[in-house]
């Protein structure tokens, strides 16, 4: 009893002293590591590998227009085009200054010359009064300065009609002006006829919209006889009427018709054929 009592207080001197020499101890042990000073700042490293795209983004603002830039090049020359209507006869030009006085000509007895062209010039104005007897009394034409008209008295539906003029050389008349309305108008009354057929003709678009075109395909422009304004109606085709007024007709119906001719056809040796 008297042993294990003397061991107690053994140690707890003993603790006690440990105690007491670990508290007078200047120096604390602890397991926390305590930050040192700032070091000094490292090299840069090399650039790393690209990354991976990301997503596109939205797009941005659009921006302010860039200056103009310079003319390109002349391109190629593309195919020539279909060659256009002829137009009609332009107003005449000034006067040309003088020319420069020509050098004196050889003389000679042109007496015998006079002779044999009197009978000549005779024999010519006979020839064109024999011309102009023909296509006008005989083959009924009429014309202007630039056209032939002929009036064919084969009664046709208009498609036949249009048909018709264009296999004999020309086209379906086409009174474009006043002044060629009014002659094709006293040719159907002076044949003792009321109405024709002219190459006018009415085609509607997409939109239900009414135009009128020549037999030469070309719009119609200008002049119209309509009394007043085109008339509300089905029918597409246009006659003449001997007073010089234009009235709507069914295509289907069988009447007479006009034909037109160029002059300028003839004087490249195409001669029309007139006659029925």
């Amino acid at each position: 009893m008297a042993t294990n009592h003397t061991k107690r207080l053994t140690t707890f001197f003993i603790v006690l002293f440990v105690m007491s020499f670990l508290s007078a101890s200047p120096e604390v042990c602890t397991n926390s590591l305590i930050p040192g000073a700032k070091g000094d700042q490292g090299e840069i490293g090399d650039v790393g590998e690209e990354g991976a795209i990301g997503k596109a983004g939205p797009p941005g603002h659009r921006g302010n227009a860039g200056a103009v830039g310079i003319k390109g090049d002349m391109g190629h020359i593309g195919k020539m085009g279909p060659m256009g209507v002829k137009g009609d006869k332009g107003d005449p030009g000034m006067d040309g200054p003088d020319g420069l006085k020509g050098t004196p000509g050889s003389t000679c007895d042109c007496g015998k010359y006079r002779r044999l062209i009197g009978p000549i010039d005779i024999t010519l104005g006979k020839l064109r009064n024999a011309v102009k007897f023909v296509k006008n009394v005989l083959l009924g034409l009429r014309e202007t300065e630039e056209r032939y008209y002929l009036l064919v008295k084969e009664p046709k539906m208009f498609q036949d009609a249009l048909m018709n003029c264009r296999l004999r050389g020309g086209v379906l008349a086409m009174p474009k002006t006043p002044n060629t309305n009014q002659i094709l108008a006293d040719y159907v009354s002076q044949s003792g006829l009321t109405r024709v057929y002219v190459g006018v003709k009415a085609k509607s678009d997409i939109n239900g919209t009414r135009s009128y075109m020549y037999s030469d395909s070309t719009p119609l422009q200008m002049f119209s006889g309509w009394t007043d304004s085109p008339p509300s109606t089905n029918s597409s085709c246009v006659e003449l009427l001997s007073s010089g007024t234009w009235a709507h007709t069914q295509c289907d119906s069988a009447m007479f018709f006009i034909c037109e001719f160029p002059k300028s056809r003839r004087r490249r040796g195409t001669t029309p054929t007139l006659l029925s």
